[in-house]
């Protein structure tokens, strides 16, 4: 089972994470449900400029396909810059400038990277599945079928849809005994997490966000997902805005995802996720992220399909750029 995977010594990457995010002393006492666990119901926010990856000499070379689509692209040393979004209210907030109504959304500190394990903050990607990103990106107006799960309105994916992108950043999460639910502001996607002990579905069965499983380990709600779609365009990275370095990576069947919600205190979550895919990843990789509480916050619907004309655009227009 997926938890034979990651039961062992924590990176200690990992457990520096947890140090900066650790409950200061005399913090307040967490809110719990009538079954004792602790409440994380609310509205959480995840408005961060924080890069995926540590920047590096090698990340123009990386992105350089995607510069075929955004000709303003560059790396720095907070990551890759270059990119605007349709919400303005929404990127005024992630850059930390308000929405113009009086609200700024909180927002995380920046820091060294996402990734914080392995301990470069870089993402062990196999040589092939990085030429196979980069013909994806070649590719991209060639079929749909290049283009991210996201663009297609289909889903931002576990974890790709938790990873901050310039707006959209909101969940709000429900909770009861037995499920644990995630509602997405971005693509306005419902995650519905049972809780306990029972199997995966049968291996046969293969989806988009994989199947998820999920267990309180003391005060850490822990999710198992396995049973992905193996896929030319994966789920991992769908936002061009912290993740450009991964848009378009492949993914495997046997993709293998463990994600820990930690309440740190009152209004404040640590978010964990260690990915494994053996075809497209070297090794394993953790991200550790805060999640923010905003009461204040409005969350709207994300009606993609309706008037997406993003998709046919790309790619009738690229036919009459080569006619």
């Amino acid at each position: 089972m997926i938890r034979q995977h990651f039961r062992g010594p924590i990176p200690a990457a990992l457990v520096a994470a947890a140090f900066w995010l650790a409950p200061p002393a005399g913090a307040q006492e967490l809110p719990r449900t009538a079954d004792g666990h602790p409440d994380i119901q609310g509205l959480w926010v995840n408005f961060d400029r924080t890069p995926l990856e540590v920047p590096t000499d090698e990340d123009p070379g990386r992105i350089e396909a995607l510069r075929l689509w955004f000709p303003g692209l560059e790396v720095t040393a907070e990551g890759l810059r270059g990119l605007t979004g349709p919400n303005p209210g929404g990127l005024a907030s992630f850059l930390g400038e308000g929405d113009g109504e009086g609200h700024s959304s909180k927002r995380s500190a920046l820091r060294r990277s996402l990734v914080v394990d392995p301990p470069s903050g870089r993402v062990p990607v196999l040589p092939e599945a990085e030429r196979q990103k980069q013909q994806n990106l070649i590719q991209l107006t060639d079929s749909y079928t290049f283009h991210t799960p996201w663009e297609r309105c289909i889903t931002r994916g576990v974890p790709g849809g938790m990873f901050p992108a310039g707006y959209n950043n909101s969940y709000r999460i429900l909770q009861t005994a037995d499920y644990v639910v995630i509602l997405y502001e971005m693509i306005h996607e419902p995650r519905i997490i049972p809780l306990g002990e029972g199997p995966h579905v049968d291996a046969a069965i293969r989806l988009w966000n994989g199947d998820s499983r999920g267990r309180w380990e003391g005060d850490t709600l822990v999710v198992e997902v396995a049973n992905y779609r193996g896929e030319l365009v994966g789920t991992i990275a769908t936002s061009i805005t912290s993740t450009a370095t991964l848009k378009s990576i492949p993914q495997s069947a046997g993709m293998r995802v463990v994600e820990r919600f930690t309440p740190v205190e009152p209004g404040q979550l640590r978010y964990d996720v260690t990915i494994e895919d053996p075809e497209v990843y070297s090794a394993s990789w953790t991200v550790s992220m805060p999640l923010h509480r905003d009461d204040e916050y409005d969350m709207y619907e994300y009606a993609c399909h309706e008037g997406n004309y993003g998709l046919a655009n790309s790619l009738s227009g690229a036919r009459a750029k080569g006619e």
